[in-house]
C-alpha cells in the first residue's frame, strides 16, 4: 500500500471505512514480552502472552488464534471457541464482561489478552512464532497475520535458591496460577513480573506445611531455613525491619503497599538483565548488604512470613528489572533437582513415587521436589 493511501485512509469517515471491500482488521496486537524456552520435568513449553485491542468502533469477538513455528510453517497450537475463551482475560472488565461467553467480545476501544502455554514437542525449537488472529463482527469474519516474534533460547541454568526438601512449588508455572494471571501496572508500564513466580512450602509425609500450634511460625517446617544466592551477584535492593505476620489469610503485620507487599527481601543482579528475587524473609535474618557481591550458594537471610505472606514460605522469582513488581518475569532452569512427586493443590491430592532426577528444568505448579543439601 502506497503511502498516499495510507494518508487517505487515515481521514475515511468510520461509516465510510466499514465500505471498504478490502478493509483490514483494524486492531492492535503484539506479544509485549517475547518468550524464552521454559524447560519442566514434563517437557518445554513457551509461557507469554498476546495483546489485543479493538481500534474500531463497532464490537468484535475473537474467535481463534493459531500459532507456528515462522521458519517451518509447523503448527504448535490452535485455540477457538471454549477453548479460547477460557484463556482469555479483560483487563478492567467487570460483572457479565468476564463471563466465559463475553470475554472473547471486545468492545470499540477495548483489550483483551489471551494467556497461552505452549508445551513443545520434543524436537520443536522455534526461533520466532507466527500468529494468526481471527475476529467476526457484524460484517463477517476476518483474519490477520501478526509481524513475527522472536523466540529467545533457554535460560542459564541456576543454582538451587534453598536446601534439602521436600518442597512443594506452590503457586508455581502454570496454566492460570495467580501468579501467572495478575497483571500489575507500575510506572505506566504493565507487565506479569511474577509469571514463574512459586511459594515453596516445606512438606511432610502427609502433605502438611506445619507441626503443633498453626498460628506460631516456629511450627512451619521451613521457618528459618536458610536461602541461597542461585548464581554469583550483586546485591542491588535489600529490605529489612518488616515484622513477622502471624500465620493466617487475612493477618498481615503491616499495611500492605509496594514497599511491603515482598516483606523482608533481597533482590540480587545476576547479569544479562536478570534478577533474582527473594521474598517474605525474616526481620533481622539478612546476612547481606546493599552493594554486596555474593557467590552462588551463599546464604542470604532465612525464610520468614513478612509483608503478603499467609504463612512461612519463600517467594521466589527471575524478573528483567530491579523491582519486584516493577517487570517482566523470565524462566529459568535450576541446574539439578529430584521430582519427587505432585499434588492437585497446596498439600491436597498428592502423590509420590521414586526420586526422578532432573536437570536445567524449574519446577512447575505443585510438583514436589528436592534440592541437594
Amino acid at each position: 500500500m502506497t503511502r498516499t493511501l495510507l494518508l487517505a485512509l487515515a481521514f475515511i469517515p468510520g461509516t465510510a471505512l466499514a465500505q471498504l471491500a478490502d478493509r483490514p482488521l483494524f486492531v492492535e496486537a503484539r506479544v509485549p514480552n517475547a518468550p524464552t524456552i521454559a524447560n519442566g520435568s514434563d517437557g518445554s513449553f513457551l509461557i507469554y502472552e498476546v495483546h489485543v485491542t479493538n481500534c474500531e468502533t463497532r464490537e468484535m469477538t475473537w474467535t481463534g488464534i493459531e500459532g507456528s513455528d515462522a521458519a517451518t510453517g509447523a503448527t504448535l497450537f490452535s485455540l477457538t471457541d471454549t477453548a479460547l475463551a477460557r484463556e482469555i482475560s479483560r483487563p478492567g472488565a467487570t460483572g457479565t464482561q468476564v463471563t466465559p461467553q463475553n470475554r472473547p467480545r471486545i468492545a470499540g476501544g477495548q483489550r483483551a489478552l489471551v494467556f497461552l502455554f505452549v508445551q513443545l514437542g520434543t524436537a520443536a525449537r522455534p526461533t520466532a512464532l507466527r500468529h494468526r488472529l481471527t475476529m467476526q463482527d457484524s460484517t463477517g469474519t476476518r483474519t490477520l497475520v501478526m509481524a513475527d516474534v522472536p523466540v529467545a533460547p533457554e535460560a542459564r541454568a541456576l543454582g538451587p535458591p534453598l536446601k534439602g526438601g521436600n518442597w512443594l512449588a506452590g503457586n508455581g508455572p502454570s496454566r492460570a496460577s495467580g501468579h501467572r494471571r495478575t497483571i500489575i501496572p507500575i510506572a505506566g508500564s504493565a507487565g506479569i513480573p511474577q509469571r514463574f513466580a512459586i511459594d515453596f512450602v516445606m512438606v511432610d509425609s502427609t502433605w502438611k506445611t506445619f507441626r503443633g500450634d498453626q498460628l506460631k511460625n516456629e511450627s512451619y517446617y521451613c521457618y528459618g531455613v536458610e536461602a541461597l544466592a542461585v548464581a554469583d551477584g550483586i546485591v542491588v535492593a535489600r529490605k529489612d525491619s518488616i515484622p513477622e505476620n502471624i500465620p493466617g489469610v487475612t493477618s498481615r503485620a503491616v499495611a500492605i503497599t509496594l514497599e511491603t507487599v515482598g516483606g523482608n527481601h533481597v533482590i540480587l543482579d545476576l547479569g544479562g538483565g536478570r534478577f533474582a528475587f527473594y521474598a517474605h524473609l525474616q526481620p533481622g535474618s539478612l546476612r547481606v548488604k546493599l552493594g554486596d557481591r555474593v557467590k552462588k550458594g551463599q546464604v542470604l537471610g532465612l525464610v520468614g512470613n513478612t509483608g503478603n505472606s499467609t504463612e512461612p514460605h519463600l517467594h521466589f522469582h527471575i524478573a528483567d528489572n530491579n523491582s519486584p513488581l516493577g517487570s517482566e518475569g523470565i524462566p529459568y532452569a535450576l541446574e539439578t533437582l529430584d521430582v519427587m512427586g505432585r499434588c492437585q493443590g497446596l498439600g491436597s491430592g498428592c502423590s509420590v513415587g521414586a526420586a526422578q532426577a532432573k536437570r536445567r528444568v524449574m519446577p512447575f505448579a505443585n510438583e514436589i521436589v528436592r534440592f541437594p543439601k
